[in-house]
């Protein structure tokens, strides 16, 4: 059963009473928790509640739920807001690399940057609590609960420099004299956070290790090092600084350090045996929408959502125009891939249909709604489904599906990347090799994993490889843009795409042979197209059962949204920090990058 977060009344209330009255009359008296705190984080079941505070902060209306999970991500080479062209419009602004400091959607005091510093505070405040008063070592539920604590900080650290860069540092609670702090070179909390998940590491069990570890909902080790892999590769990537994109000019950040280090715990993630690939890739996402959260699969850790919360399906799955037998709520298609991304995929790779949908639910007749043919620009994430869950949602504003962080698939990402920078192709091989495996069926393995792995001899061509393989895997989960930025690719890869869909729209060059018509019929259930056309070279008539539809929907205003037009989104890796953040913090924060 999905873990609902809920903050324990009175007890996480005295806690983070701090979090929410920053006067200085009060900051200055001592902390209403202060005679609680003995108790309540030398007392694992009482600790256990204030820790799962510290993950309320995700579920917000303006958080995660609403604002940071359907926005930050897009546009990027695989996949796209699908409003990107409206014009002056607060949402589409968020993804085209044109967003300013007053924008509509996220100018508010409590908004995503808002909600992942109270998630720091009350973490501050559990970890302060956890080392003075609960003795957590190694092996002790208190233990476990201090990792826990310190990762839940560094997703939240991890995520403000994914998207704002430089950010102030703030690792202790707060008292009168840190109300008002200068940003902080990112580098700084890189470090920061990168040692703590080292200590979490020692602190949590690994998956179903403990009672404790059974779920995705809870943090366990296999995710910590695969989390700390991830922000290794971040530290030590290319981004955008103040004087320019580059590497970090600290030594402790080299390639070789991070590299390294990434490397090792992603070895010790898959020595471990604690987490794999599930047996498909289409399985992997039926038993996502089915709210499966055992963990040891591969699923490392999700941001938990009660029932009625979270945005996930809301603003990606499949579009649903109006309630039908699938879903209460007409929802979904908020954003998709782009056009190009299904036409790249090997055609008998398994990940190709799960993963691109050109189809959406029309208007129901008596409840059923049907399968209808949308248009060339417009495909939907087959990863989300409110077709495949178990559960029928009723909620008018939220589906309540998790958001899956960190999948075993990018621990052998990782690996693999790092694997061929410090040790050549070779060492890769074995990682690129599993995760394609399991994307083709027994009898094109021989051709399309080993023959294809085998043939990349240098540590050029295995990297090429690998941005490839990524789009195949990643399309629609917003792991995109993060790492473009690290690979130094996304301006490149950004024009390449537009280049891409022209080339589409007029079918030249490499999508020379795909059909301008689509064929369709329902299969026996009257629910399900059944399409003939989507393929490269179906351009045979296949009788007289199919309805034809032009396939040419695509046009220079709508591919030329993927990013404005004047702007390098080289200069605009970043979010800026909202102008009512700016405004309150006594002349302390600045925005940079020409905002």
């Amino acid at each position: 059963m999905k873990h609902k977060i809920i903050i324990l009344g009175i007890i996480i209330a005295g806690i983070f009473a701090s979090c929410q009255d920053l006067s200085d009359d009060f900051l200055e008296a001592p902390a209403k928790s202060t005679l609680d705190e003995s108790i309540i984080f030398s007392t694992p079941g009482l600790a256990k509640g204030a820790v799962d505070g510290i993950k309320e902060p995700f579920g917000q209306t303006n958080s995660y739920r609403g604002r940071f999970i359907p926005f930050y991500g897009f546009n990027t080479d695989t996949e796209w807001n699908l409003n990107s062209d409206k014009l002056n419009d607060s949402q589409a602004d968020l993804c085209v690399y044109n967003t300013m400091p007053n924008n509509s959607q996220m100018n508010t005091e409590n908004n995503a940057w808002a909600m992942m510093y109270l998630g720091i505070e009350r973490a501050n405040i559990c970890i302060r609590g956890l080392r003075t008063f609960g003795n957590p070592e190694p092996g002790t539920e208190l233990g476990q609960l201090l990792g826990e604590a310190l990762t839940l900080r560094a997703i939240y650290y991890a995520d403000l420099t994914k998207a704002w860069g430089d950010v102030p540092a703030r690792f202790e609670p707060i008292n009168s004299e840190t109300i008002y702090i200068e940003k902080s070179s990112r580098d700084v909390v890189y470090k920061q956070i990168i040692e703590d998940l080292g200590e979490a590491a020692t602190l949590v069990a690994w998956p179903n290790e403990t009672s404790a570890t059974t779920s995705v909902e809870r943090i366990n080790k296999a995710f910590v090092k695969g989390l700390r892999a991830r922000l290794a590769m971040v530290a030590s990537g290319y981004q955008q600084y103040p004087d320019g994109v580059r590497r970090s000019s600290d030594a402790e950040l080299s390639v070789d350090k991070m590299y390294k280090l990434a490397l090792d715990e992603c070895r010790d993630v898959i020595q471990s045996g604690t987490a794999r690939l599930e047996t498909t890739f289409e399985g992997l996402w039926r038993k996502y929408n089915q709210e499966i959260t055992t963990a040891g699969g591969e699923s490392l850790w999700e941001i938990p959502f009660s029932d009625g919360r979270g945005r996930v399906l809301f603003s990606f799955a499949v579009r649903h125009t109006k309630p039908d037998q699938f879903t209460g709520q007409g929802r979904g298609g908020l954003a998709g891939p782009l056009p190009t991304v299904f036409y790249d995929f090997d055609q008998s790779d398994t990940r190709r249909d799960v993963t691109c949908v050109p189809y959406r639910y029309g208007t129901p007749s008596n409840g059923i709604a049907q399968q209808e043919l949308g248009s060339l620009d417009t495909w939907y994430f087959g990863k989300y489904r409110y077709e495949w869950m178990n559960r029928y949602v009723t909620s008018t504003n939220d589906d309540g599906v998790n958001k899956i962080y960190m999948r075993y698939a990018e621990v052998l990402f990782i690996a693999a990347e790092a694997a061929n920078e410090l040790e050549g192709p070779g060492a890769a091989a074995p990682y690129l090799k599993e995760i394609r495996k399991r994307a083709f069926k027994s009898a094109d393995q021989a051709q399309k994993v080993d023959a294809y792995v085998n043939a990349l001899s240098s540590k050029e061509s295995m990297f090429n490889a690998l941005v490839k393989e990524h789009k195949f895997e990643f399309t629609g989960e917003m792991e995109r843009k993060q790492s473009l930025i690290r690979w130094n690719l996304l301006k490149t890869n950004l024009e390449q795409a537009k280049s891409k869909m022209v080339n589409l729209k007029d079918r030249t060059g490499e999508y020379a042979d795909v059909p301008t018509t689509l064929y369709f019929k329902y299969k026996e259930d009257n629910v399900t197209l059944d399409i003939y056309g989507l393929n490269r070279n179906e351009n045979q008539n296949p009788g007289i059962e199919y309805s034809a539809v032009s396939w040419q929907s695509l046009v220079d205003d709508k591919i030329n949204s993927l990013f404005k037009t004047g702007v390098n989104p080289d200069d605009r890796q970043f979010w800026p920090i909202w102008q009512v953040f700016i405004d309150g913090s006594n002349g302390k924060l600045v925005n940079d990058y020409n905002y």
